[in-house]
């Protein structure tokens, strides 16, 4: 098993980025919309703990910034019918403590508005995984998970009506292109893609 991946950020696309270690060997790895958020800019070092998912249709590295993301990844893909695109959806939209706490509360609405999880794929979640997500809780007081400006701008862009996996797109694309910015910001760049598309 990958389980971390350590070099120079190469590059950042939409949904993927590659990062190139020591040896030279270039890794394409997908990643969550909050640690895309999170990364660097490219050229500049990049720690990254990963997941490699094998399947009869080819093997794939999937990134996040720390073991306990890994950790929540894997208990997400053990869910019968929920998928490693599935799972990166959920921890794109959610973050990894939202995700976790919407999944222990049973809050199917929540779980169903993620694109590609429905009702019945989040009465699944819920049902599998409701006790086994304890270490997932957020600390005392709430604190805001790092990933918040990107889930405040998808929500932001959702209540203008443009569909999850519509703004999830145009935000990873502002990321990617970009790089960090604040709530405002990024709603604002991740609209003017959307309006020319």
């Amino acid at each position: 098993m990958i389980a971390q991946v350590s070099g120079r950020l190469a590059a950042k696309q939409a949904d993927r980025v590659v990062v190139q270690t020591a040896g030279g060997v270039g890794y394409e790895i997908a990643v969550p919309l909050g640690v895309m958020e999170d990364l660097p800019a490219v050229g500049e070092s990049v720690s990254l703990a990963t997941e490699l998912v094998v399947r009869e249709d080819g093997w794939a590295l999937y990134g996040f910034r720390d073991a306990a993301g890994r950790r929540f990844f894997q208990r997400l893909i053990g869910v019968t019918g929920i998928g490693p695109k599935i799972a990166i959806a959920l921890m794109s939209a959610l973050g990894v403590e939202r995700g976790a706490r919407a999944v222990r509360e049973r809050n199917i609405g929540l779980l169903a508005s993620v694109s590609g999880i429905g009702k019945k794929t989040a009465e699944r979640l819920a049902l599998e995984l409701a006790d086994k997500l304890g270490e997932f809780e957020e600390p005392e007081g709430g604190a805001a998970p790092s990933d918040g400006t990107a889930e405040a701008a998808l929500k932001a862009l959702e209540r203008l009506g443009y569909g999850t996996a519509e703004a999830d797109r145009a935000l990873r694309d502002v990321l990617a292109a970009d790089g960090g910015a604040d709530t405002e910001a990024l709603v604002r760049r991740a609209l003017q893609l959307l309006t020319q598309r």
